[in-house]
């Protein structure tokens, strides 16, 4: 049944903008006094609501100033894990690389351990808290990945809770494979661990359809750019290809690019010559503001890749290591400051362009035969909403068509 909800003070459909460059504020689609109609699913149409009103017999009104979004897409986390990791940040706050803390067996190996050390109903009961407090806070869709299994079984695990979980929250997720994270400490050396994701985890992975997406660490003290190359040269036509790309040293941008990567993700550290790589590709860049924030590292030069036509689009990289906070507007509000991001550049880097990282086509727009995802704050003004830094939540959401208060 035909369901309409409104009136909105502004409705910003992110309708009829480009998926690459610059954006605006004067390029938004603004309905005002405006309503959408969706049925059990799907939006159907939007427009003034005094109008639809007439069209429609079952209405949802809203009685404050309220400004209509759609639901964000957090295209990069790492939520599915256990342990904690704060006193490495200490270590961090007091000089102490975080390159040096993997290198001495820290960082991403201590979470392998502490996840492998937990039951299942506990990884999946506390990444459903995560996912509670992301969708609260507007995030609808949101990327999994896996990649702390200390053993390939321990990867596999990873990726059938992650699945499991597909089944229990009202958001959606997108699961990815990471286990090229770091070579677990029982492999003799990368290769060999490339070898047996490709020979013994990755039948499985097909068979049980755990996941379409593969996914890489791209570093000095991770996987090399050779290693890496070979690695996704084997997978490209299998899986839907993104690479942890350009976090401590460049390199990796052409990596992902020569493999028809959707997205590549970090870039804290990229040159002239790559942003204009990237710029030329069907490749999205997908930067981690909460990453920059928790290392206390310059922040991806967002307004240089957008200026130079790339698309970009924004994640919380949310993860217990370098990036714990999770709250994707917040981070977005800090990185608009820094990095002069116009409201559309941030509001369409967490919809539409995140979609398309994703290779999704059906969310991210109020618009007909869209996902009926949307989230609405209480302003009769969008621009309030990052003026207020992360601290104004959505106080509507609507998930595939049904309202949550």
């Amino acid at each position: 049944m035909k369901k309409l909800i409104g009136p909105f003070s502004q409705i910003l459909t992110m309708e009829d903008l480009p998926l690459s460059g610059p954006l605006s504020d004067d390029h938004l689609i603004i309905i005002r006094n405006g309503g959408v109609v969706f049925d059990e699913e799907k939006i159907i149409k939007t427009g003034n609501f005094d109008e639809l009103r007439k069209e429609v017999s079952d209405i949802i009104e809203i009685s404050s100033s309220k400004v209509l979004l759609p639901g964000f897409i957090d295209s990069h986390t790492h939520i599915c894990y256990s342990g904690d990791r704060s006193s490495e940040f200490s270590k961090r706050n007091s000089g102490v690389p975080y390159q040096r803390i993997l290198e001495e067996g820290g960082g991403i190996h201590n979470t392998m351990k502490a996840t492998a050390e937990a039951s299942d109903d506990e990884l999946v009961n506390s990444t459903l808290l995560r996912l509670d407090r992301h969708f609260s806070e507007g995030v609808m869709t949101c990327e999994i990945k896996s990649g702390y299994g200390s053993t390939l079984e321990n990867e596999l695990r990873l990726l059938r809770i992650i699945n499991k979980i597909k089944s229990l929250h009202k958001s959606d997720i997108i699961p990815t494979c990471l286990a090229a994270h770091v070579k677990p400490k029982d492999f003799e050396s990368n290769e060999v661990y490339l070898d047996s994701i490709i020979d013994d985890l990755i039948p499985i992975l097909r068979a049980e359809k755990l996941s379409t997406r593969m996914d890489i660490f791209t570093e000095e003290k991770a996987f090399s750019v050779d290693e890496s190359v070979s690695y996704l040269n084997k997978l490209s036509n299998m899986f839907d290809i993104t690479v942890h790309a350009n976090q401590f040293s460049s390199g990796a941008v052409k990596v992902g690019v020569d493999v028809g990567a959707r997205s590549v993700d970090h870039l804290e550290i990229i040159n002239d010559k790559e942003i204009e790589y990237l710029s030329k590709s069907d490749t999205s860049g997908v930067v981690l503001p909460g990453c920059s924030i928790g290392l206390g590292l310059p922040f991806a030069p967002v307004r240089k890749l957008l200026d130079s036509n790339c698309k970009i689009s924004i994640a919380t990289d949310w993860n217990p290591g370098s990036a714990p906070m999770g709250d994707l507007l917040t981070q977005c509000s800090i990185l608009s400051s820094f990095e002069k991001l116009s409201s559309v550049e941030i509001f369409a880097s967490i919809t539409f362009r995140a979609a398309n990282s994703l290779g999704l086509s059906d969310r991210g727009k109020i618009s007909p035969s869209m996902i009926a995802d949307f989230i609405a704050f209480d302003s009769s003004d969008y621009r309030e909403i990052l003026y207020n830094q992360g601290k104004m939540k959505p106080s509507l959401k609507c998930k595939r068509g049904k309202i949550y208060n």
